[in-house]
Formats: C-alpha cells, structure tokens, sequence
C-alpha cells in the first residue's frame, strides 16, 4: 500500500517535497515510480527510482525534481524545486515489481491515492 502526501497551493517558483510512504514491502524492494495528471491531460512519468537507487527523470522536469529514499522510513520522496504553472497536477506515486524501471504507468501494479499540487502564476 502507498501513501502519498505533501500536495498544495503554492507560487511559481517554489518549492514542496511529496512524500511517499509503502507498507507492506521495503522500498527497496520495488522499483518505484511518480507520475502526474493535469485536468484533461493523460498520466505522465516524472520519475522513478531502481532498486538500486539509481533515478531517471522526464526531460520537463529535469534538474528540478529529485527523486530520493530513505530505506529507515520506507518512504520515496519527490522533490519539486522551481515550481511552474504547468507542474500543476495530481501526483501518484506507484510501485511495481520486475527488473526495469519502466515510464508507462500500466507497468505498475501498486498506485498510491494522489496528492494535488497546485503552482500559481
């Protein structure tokens, strides 16, 4: 089971930390992803992290975002810095099994509730 959180309002330019925490399996052993949906938009890939801890990133949100764990707290966090307008979305954490950090959301078994980030012009 996931656990998203850390959603809000906040102004372009900012700053939020999404948090995700699993139950159930260690966040080592799952790869794990976070995708994002804006109204009227399909679900995207932001980012994920191996097993290994190893992280890749789509190209929009490159340099800003950061994807980390702490293996203590089984949480994977996403670190948003230099918020835009367009990072306006409903982020999910997910979660699936395998070898292959994948970017397709139907790669993924596990599916946290989302949490709503909302950037201000």
């Amino acid at each position: 089971q996931l656990q998203a959180s850390g959603g809000g309002l906040v102004q372009s330019g900012a700053s939020l930390r999404l948090s995700c925490a699993l139950s159930g399996r260690t966040v080592r052993s799952i790869i794990m992803g976070w995708f994002r949906q804006a109204p009227g938009k399909e679900r995207e890939f932001v980012g994920g992290i191996t097993r290994s801890a190893n992280t890749i990133y789509a190209d929009s949100v490159k340099g800003r975002f950061t994807i980390s764990r702490d293996n203590a707290k089984n949480t994977v966090y996403l670190q948003m810095n230099s918020l835009k307008p367009e990072d306006t979305a409903i982020y999910y954490c997910a979660g699936r099994g395998g070898a292959d950090l994948l970017i397709t959301a139907t790669s993924y078994t596990y599916w946290g509730q989302g949490t709503l980030v909302t950037v201000s012009s």
